[in-house]
């Protein structure tokens, strides 16, 4: 689903117009530009949602008609669970344990390139920790390459953090992680649950 679909599902909910809502929904669907299917979702978490949409945006918006809107509840609502078919939200874990680096050689190599490129930030404690966010919410240390990455760095941090853009080679690109993360079928809109949510497949599939 695309950005003004999902617009139009806030406008129906909140009132206001398309406009008050694209900003959000164009920077949860942004991922799109680093994997061309649905392996792309992972600001489709509730880690994407709590650590870095609602520190961007606000914890609520104000729309065109004057009325208070929670980022979070829309986020939820009028996005996540909309593009799995209103049945789950997938976790990061989810994702992270679809990424398989299988060379030992290569783990070591990235394991290295990951720790250099940390140490240029660590001195900055907040972004140090939304860095390493997704090591301590999966503890796998593969999930390091969703946020060591340039573009991470470069599109997402520097809209969070007073931080300048690096005119550098980086070591490390988003498509590593793509490039080594399984196509599992719950990323396509629903089609299966994720590891995250078989309690409730098990719950829906009784009722």
């Amino acid at each position: 689903m695309n950005a003004t679909k999902h617009c139009k599902i806030s406008v129906r909910r909140w009132g206001g117009q398309e406009d008050d809502y694209r900003p959000i929904h164009d920077f949860i669907d942004s991922t799109k530009i680093l994997c061309a299917d649905s392996r792309h979702r992972v600001f489709h978490t509730m880690w994407a949602v709590n650590l870095i949409v609602v520190p961007l945006f606000g914890h609520t918006i104000v729309n065109s008609d004057g009325n208070e809107v929670d980022t979070k509840d829309l986020c939820e609502r009028d996005h996540l669970l909309v593009d799995y078919a209103n049945k789950f939200i997938p976790t990061l874990n989810d994702f992270v344990g679809a990424i398989e680096i299988d060379s030992a050689p290569l783990k070591v190599t990235i394991r290295q390139q990951v720790e250099t490129l940390h140490q240029r930030y660590a001195t900055n404690s907040e972004l140090s920790k939304l860095l390493l966010s997704p090591l301590d919410i999966t503890g796998k240390f593969e999930s390091l390459l969703l946020t060591h990455n340039s573009w991470f760095l470069n599109s997402v941090a520097t809209q969070l953090f007073e931080l300048d853009r690096r005119l550098t080679d980086f070591d490390l690109s988003p498509d590593i992680a793509f490039t080594h993360m399984r196509f599992e079928s719950w990323m396509d809109n629903g089609l299966t649950f994720p590891p995250s949510a078989k309690k409730l497949q098990t719950i829906t599939s009784r009722s």
